[in-house]
């Protein structure tokens, strides 16, 4: 298990990463700013969608990714 520092230090690596610096402080403004249930958007994040629907989403996309 990784401590809570490495889990903040990884968070921002994985966000600036994936969004640039400007956009991934954006990103955290928006949490923070707004009331946000992680769990609940978690639910409705691949509703609809089957387990194979999913794997084959992942799988193009890390065909794609560079």
């Amino acid at each position: 298990m990784i401590t809570d520092s490495e889990i903040r230090q990884n968070g921002m690596k994985a966000l600036i990463e994936n969004l640039g610096l400007v956009e991934a402080e954006r990103f955290i403004t928006l949490l923070r700013r707004e009331p946000f249930d992680y769990t609940e958007w978690r639910r409705g994040l691949w509703k609809g969608k089957s387990v194979r629907e999913l794997s084959n989403e992942a799988m193009r996309f890390r065909r794609e990714k560079p």
